[in-house]
């Protein structure tokens, strides 16, 4: 009797931890501002999250197309099972498949054991194709066999293994011009394209900066272990003036380098300072 109360206690306190951890990871990946672009995202997010259907997300580098990802992830029925995400910009063109759809001993050279791919370590849950417009045609032609059967085959192997996989992908090229001069697969932008979200440059949601900049003070004031650096109104708009070719990700950049290089307040000096192109 007292081992099945230890263990219903542990079974108890680890559905906490898992709920406090689910938690961490969300906040990780907020999507920060109350802006009509940015409002029109989490409610197609909101709509988008519950169904199955694919989701092609687009906008320029450094806009956080990542964090629709993880949201719609995060708010999907999937949500307890893995999102795996793969940069297909980052992985040589000859190592993609292996990637993706893992191998078998032997396969090539450096095959020297049997081993899964990104799409099995998915099963159930949900892979994110982030910058697929450098997919090379080969492996957007076994991406898309694998969303028309929901069937994958190891590189080298002859045995097809079932996946159930919701498949999310991101791009920074226009895939209409990439299917034109024939880089991408016109049949497999279909597949993936049932819903698209636009995810605007900092340029255009300018009024969210300030609430963006107050989110990175707060974030890198923990990370570094620091007191909390405000910024004086004059700073926040001198920034919200800044052309962000960067967009969120060079705005954090420059606000970790004020607070690192600033006064105990951010002033428009610091900002004329430390943050001039």
């Amino acid at each position: 009797l007292l081992n099945t109360v230890r263990n219903a206690l542990d079974r108890k306190q680890l559905v906490v931890e898992n709920k406090i951890l689910k938690k961490k990871v969300s906040k990780n990946y907020e999507m920060i501002g109350e802006s009509e672009a940015i409002n029109q995202i989490k409610v197609m997010i909101e709509k988008v999250a519950q169904t199955e259907a694919r989701v092609l997300i687009t906008g320029p580098n450094g806009t956080g197309k990542e964090l629709v990802a993880h949201q719609l992830h995060e708010q999907s029925q999937r949500a307890n099972y893995p999102l795996i995400e793969v940069n297909c910009a980052a992985i040589p063109s000859e190592l993609i498949e292996s990637e993706l759809f893992g191998h078998v001993k032997g396969a090539f050279t450096s095959a020297v054991k049997d081993r899964a791919g990104k799409f099995e370590a998915a099963d159930k849950g949900t892979i994110f194709l982030d910058e697929i417009g450098d997919m090379s045609l080969s492996a957007q032609a076994k991406v898309l066999r694998a969303l028309q059967e929901s069937m994958i085959t190891r590189v080298g192997a002859d045995k097809d293994i079932k996946v159930d996989v919701r498949v999310v992908a991101a791009t920074n090229k226009d895939l209409k011009t990439e299917i034109a001069e024939g880089r991408f697969r016109e049949d497999l932008y279909h597949r993936l394209a049932v819903i698209l979200i636009k995810v605007p440059a900092l340029n255009d949601r300018r009024d969210d900066i300030p609430m963006l900049i107050s989110h990175f003070a707060e974030k890198i004031a923990l990370e570094q272990g620091n007191a909390r650096k405000e910024f004086s109104a004059e700073a926040i708009k001198l920034l919200q003036e800044y052309d962000w070719t960067g967009n969120i990700r060079e705005l954090r950049n420059v606000v970790e380098r004020l607070i690192i290089l600033g006064g105990n307040e951010i002033s428009e000096n610091d900002v004329q300072l430390f943050a001039s192109k």
